[in-house]
């Protein structure tokens, strides 16, 4: 099996150790915008070809991970290289705009949009990690535009890495995922500058910073040139969501404004059946 994977960063890398474990018999290719993630690849063993748009004919497998604004431009001209026989699919955090710009390519049914909900705050090709998608969710969208044996191809690649496997629209997909992961990541930088900012004149809160705080500002390290797009694309149900946490952390600021600690109490208090969430627990149980 002939895999090439776009983009040798903590995704693609970490899924190119996957494929070299379960397919020990596959080559794997990569292809980057940047030279020295090959060299880093091929030293770290990730990829055993470096290679270009001009091998894709060969392909059997072909995964784009790489930012999303390079997903929406890269993708139409990948599937006007590979052969009839070969699956496309990205891994990035938006799906509308993409599915959008591929609705009418004539390769629409080689190219499976796909985003497993796996990843750290790390980035490059030293990143990637053993069995990151187990047990990970990959969302899958419009997965009945796909040729059906091009399907199979993929989904028995995601089942021998461990995924679960949901389906859901484009649309869906970029609002749910507004909440559950963009609204962090921004809460993420945000606080992390308001401390930066604090930090210039009061050096002890860095001092006295403890596990809460950087658990809390994690994402923070995340790769501005990954999340810029991602925002930019998902501008509409970003914005909306960042209404709705302005809104709660103006009511708790009104609160201890008011002394209405019961009030507090009880945010914190119903807030706490997250855990149940979370845990994929009923909330009536």
């Amino acid at each position: 099996m002939n895999v090439f994977i776009i983009g040798i960063g903590l995704i693609g890398g970490s899924m190119a150790k996957d494929i070299k474990r379960l397919y020990p018999h596959s080559t794997i290719y990569g292809i980057d915008s940047n030279p020295s993630h090959l060299e880093e690849a091929m030293a770290l063993d990730l990829i055993d070809v470096k290679a270009s748009y001009d091998d894709l004919d060969k392909a059997n497998v072909v995964i784009v991970s790489i930012p999303v604004d390079g997903i929406v431009t890269e993708i139409p001209k990948i599937l006007e290289e590979i052969n009839e026989e070969c699956v496309v699919f990205d891994a990035g955090s938006t799906k509308a705009t993409l599915c959008k710009g591929l609705e009418d390519h004539p390769k629409r049914r080689n190219f499976l949009a796909c985003h497993p909900i796996a990843g750290t705050e790390f980035s490059g090709p030293s990143a990637a990690i053993d069995q990151l998608f187990q047990g990970k969710t990959n969302i899958i969208c419009e997965i009945e535009k796909t040729a059906f044996k091009l399907q199979e191809k993929a989904l028995e690649l995601f089942q021998q890495m461990g995924m679960r496997i949901r389906y859901m629209n484009p649309e869906a997909h970029d609002k749910h995922i507004a909440y559950v992961s963009h609204l962090s990541h921004i809460s993420s930088f945000m606080l992390g500058k308001t401390v930066i900012e604090k930090e210039k004149n009061e050096r002890d809160i860095f001092d006295m910073a403890g596990s809460g705080f950087e658990s809390t500002v994690r994402l923070a390290k995340s790769s501005p040139a990954m999340w810029t797009p991602i925002f930019k694309q998902n501008k509409e149900n970003v914005i909306e969501t960042l209404e709705e946490y302005i809104q709660n952390l103006e009511d708790f600021r009104q609160l201890l404004l008011e002394d209405d600690y019961r009030g507090i109490y009880n945010e914190m208090n119903n807030t706490n059946k997250i855990k149940k969430i979370l845990k994929g627990i009923p909330l009536n149980k």
